[in-house]
């Protein structure tokens, strides 16, 4: 089977009262428009564009920076005239599968179910039964249940208005007949716009056989108009995501408080509490437990591992059985090897920090490699950045820095050495001796304080 996917993202979106294009407007971390391209993708098909508009500018750079064609509908003169506008997107296929850049929710499964069903050369349709149709265009069958055309709420009377079965908008065309019966549409409607629904009439006239597939998940189908309506998408996208990984092993203190912007993948008897933020691509091992309101961005943490409450990890690791937090912060480039612990007030940055060693509060550490058991005293820093370029400090193993301690990079810190608090290390710190730069400890009478001018 040779499919080509469309996806109609030219709307304007006044309802969403914003200056960006509505298609780009975020869920769960990414453009809408992202999911729906994320999920034709997994179709296969043999080619696949977006139709752009309002807000090209913007669109069609993100599109093709894919490797995606784009095609522009310079006038919004319905869904119709968009995909006439793709003709040559789809010119070599069998099939036309027909998306929408709004409804970012649409699974794999559903429309491998809408494209599977029935013959090849049918005309295909999904649909769904809403307690309230308000707003979407009406299934209209005959006594025998089969489809007879597809009403729109601004053309239908009253007793068609009384249909619960609703078009999704979504549908798999038959590319030879489509291109013919697309130059058959005509405006004549309250919109004044050429309707891709009004394919349904005219292969009913032409005998055309036309299946459908009924979606029961209305979220599913749902398009985003307005920001209560995405609001609703995120909070179904979540439920749905953390709904997932409970059944997986992963338990959340409240699955209601928690974000995940991104892909997010998790062993067994992982524990999340409250308000918790994922974005990117993240990777949780076994027997992880992550308190509350911590971000994990782009990260791997590896089994055992203890996340305390308000850490921040963004594209770092975390090694198996370590301790972070809480209100640390292992910024890009950090890799805790296991065992490590990184206390409360705590900022890694690029650095590997060796097994079993501790910072354990207020410290900053960056670009720094260190050693196995080492002890980082409170309020130590690496001074690693010359006002022109970073340098790196080297901590070699067992290593134990005293309290208010700056080392003042390039510097080496060899094994077995201990460094006096309050000390500034500016050259190599010997093997297992004590170095000490502060001067012995004196009193001088009648000091006083300074006060004031």
């Amino acid at each position: 089977m040779s499919l080509a996917i469309i996806i109609l993202a030219a709307g304007k979106g006044t309802r969403m009262k914003s200056a960006k294009p509505k298609v780009m407007h975020t869920l769960a971390g990414k453009p809408l428009l992202q999911h729906v391209i994320d999920t034709a993708k997994q179709l296969n098909p043999a080619n696949l564009a977006v139709v752009c508009g309002n807000g090209g500018d913007e669109v069609v750079p993100y599109v093709q920076k894919q490797g995606i064609n784009t095609v522009m509908q310079l006038e919004q003169k319905g869904t119709g005239h968009a995909v006439e506008q793709a003709k040559a997107s789809f010119a070599n296929s069998k099939q036309v599968l027909v998306l929408y850049g709004d409804v970012p929710m649409i699974s794999t499964e559903t429309l491998q179910e809408l494209i599977d069903c029935g013959e090849q050369n049918s005309l295909k349709v999904l649909t769904a039964v809403l307690d309230d149709p308000t707003g979407y265009g009406r299934i209209v069958r005959d006594h025998d249940d089969n489809m007879l055309c597809i009403t729109e709420e601004k053309d239908a009377d009253d007793e068609t208005r009384l249909i619960n079965e609703i078009n999704t908008g979504i549908m798999c065309i038959p590319t030879s007949w489509l291109r013919e019966a697309l130059s058959q549409l005509d405006n004549n409607n309250a919109q004044g716009e050429y309707y891709l629904t009004d394919l349904i009439a005219k292969a009913v006239a032409q005998g055309i056989e036309i299946n459908s597939v009924t979606c029961d998940d209305e979220m599913e189908v749902a398009g985003v108009n307005n920001r209560v309506q995405l609001a609703e998408q995120e909070s179904y996208y979540q439920q749905k995501r953390a709904t997932e990984l409970m059944m997986a092993g992963v338990t959340f203190r409240d699955p209601a408080r928690v974000d995940i912007r991104g892909e997010l993948t998790a062993g067994q008897d992982v524990t999340i509490d409250i308000n918790v933020i994922f974005e990117g691509v993240n990777s949780i091992a076994d027997n992880v437990d992550i308190g509350a309101n911590c971000i994990i961005i782009n990260s791997v943490i590896h089994e055992g591992a203890e996340i305390l409450p308000n850490s921040i990890i963004e594209n770092a690791e975390v090694g198996t059985d370590c301790s972070v937090g809480p209100y640390a912060r292992l910024r890009p480039g950090t890799k805790l090897s296991a065992k490590a612990k990184v206390g409360n007030f705590v900022e890694i940055k690029n650095a590997n920090i060796g097994l079993g060693s501790k910072i354990n509060h207020l410290s900053y550490i960056g670009d720094t490699e260190m050693g196995a058991d080492v002890n980082i005293g409170a309020g130590t820093i690496t001074c690693n950045y010359d006002g022109a370029n970073k340098h790196r400090t080297v901590i070699g193993d067992r290593v134990f820095v005293g309290s208010d301690t700056q080392l003042v990079a390039p510097v080496t810190v060899e094994d077995g050495a201990t460094i006096g608090a309050g000390s500034t290390i500016r050259k190599t710190a010997p093997a297992d001796a004590l170095t000490l730069t502060k001067s012995e400890q004196r009193t001088v009478r009648g000091w006083q304080r300074p006060v004031k001018k």
